[in-house]
């Protein structure tokens, strides 16, 4: 799937009642009335969009910014949520682990996510992020149409080694927090580098 690096992808199962944006953001509001998937779906996707809304536009240069005294760069966190949807969808939920992650000795540095964008260009790192959130997307498309939404929703899933499991509704309830968090990093970064602002 291949998408304008000035857009976040569009989330492709039915959202109701959308309201278009009226701040330039290109995003979709989550849906007001809509079941538990779709909802969480929405909020999910609306949290993307959020991202690359805080992110268009900038340069390497500005890309590689961090705001003293955290090293947090908004390009390491394209990466890093690259990283994080190809986690918990295509490893976690589908059962694969794709490139670059991988084949990367994460001992040797275990925070080589947010170091990319030291060795990448901005169109790298945009390409990266929406790769992941199609292959996300396209893992949930087939894990739902496998399963049905309510048996998808309550499968386990094992993460990591042991036994410990969780479930899908856990993992899609875990990338709310997870954008949610760092989007609110991106609103702080964005305005130090040329002073945008907006929820």
């Amino acid at each position: 799937m291949t998408t304008d690096s000035n857009d976040a992808p569009a989330h492709t199962g039915p959202l109701k009642h959308t309201s278009p944006p009226t701040d330039g953001s290109h995003r979709t509001d989550p849906p007001g009335i809509a079941d538990e998937y779709d909802t969480v779906v929405g909020y999910i996707d609306f949290l993307r969009q959020t991202l690359a809304w805080k992110i268009r536009g900038l340069d390497i240069t500005q890309l590689r910014r961090a705001l003293p005294p955290s090293p947090m760069t908004l390009g390491g966190m394209l990466a890093h949520l690259a990283y994080v949807e190809d986690f918990w969808f295509s490893r976690v939920v589908g059962g694969h682990w794709p490139e670059p992650w991988a084949s990367k000795d994460w001992g040797a540095d275990p925070h080589w996510d947010w170091h990319l964008v030291e060795t990448s260009g901005a169109d790298d790192l945009w390409g990266l992020w929406e790769a992941s959130v199609a292959r996300s997307r396209a893992v949930l498309r087939s894990h739902l149409e496998e399963h049905g939404t309510e048996a998808a929703l309550a499968t386990p899933h094992r993460p990591w080694s042991g036994d410990d499991t969780v479930s899908l509704r856990w993992i899609l309830v875990h990338m709310v927090e997870e954008y949610g968090r760092h989007v609110g990093h991106a609103d702080l970064l964005r305005e130090s580098i040329d002073g945008q602002t907006g929820e």
